[in-house]
């Protein structure tokens, strides 16, 4: 599932929008994706559905790290395929099962949550990785405009008020670049 983690830490793609990934929304060359399709559950059943908004769909570019995570997912996938043979279920989807199924997101949210543990670091819901890719962006000083379009919000005060924080060494810095200033 590393290439799945990937796009919802660098993307911050929500879970859903990850797991509902189609290849034929891929593409590696230009290395960009369309957004609109996820995966929701509803009254009980995992439906494959459009994204619910128009703020949601969009055809991100991506860097060489996603690239990379993709195109080793295209080789596991071809290998799964093909080791599967006729029990392989065609769903078209970026992540499956060794079946080719959906792959279930409380599955998703384990394999997550165990992959956390063996990196040593904090423990945090898949959703919350949307924050972390937030915060990042704002720590590498993106403007607010733009991380407001890779997280496809549809108001930048969602982007900024809920999904990004600012670290206390930055605000320090900040307010250490205030005062130098101000000394002048």
């Amino acid at each position: 599932m590393y290439p799945a983690y990937v796009l919802v830490l660098v993307l911050g793609l929500r879970l859903g929008e990850a797991l509902g990934l189609r290849w034929e929304d891929v593409d590696l060359d230009p290395a960009e994706m369309t957004i609109g399709w996820q995966f929701q559950r509803v009254s009980g059943k995992l439906l494959h559905r459009e994204t619910k908004t128009q703020s949601s769909d969009a055809t991100l570019p991506f860097p060489d790290i996603v690239t990379a995570a993709l195109r080793s997912r295209l080789a596991t996938y071809r290998t799964a395929r093909d080791s599967a043979g006729e029990s392989w279920h065609e769903t078209g989807l970026v992540f499956t099962t060794a079946s080719g199924r959906p792959v279930e997101p409380s599955n998703f949210r384990r394999s997550f949550a165990n992959a956390c543990v063996k990196a040593g670091v904090r423990k945090v819901h898949v959703h919350a990785t949307r924050k972390t890719c937030a915060s990042l962006l704002v720590a590498l000083d993106v403007h607010p405009r733009v991380a407001m379009q890779i997280l496809r919000h549809s108001q930048i005060a969602v982007t900024m008020n809920v999904y990004s924080e600012v670290s206390s060494e930055e605000t320090r810095k900040a307010l250490k670049r205030l005062g130098d200033h101000l000394e002048l």
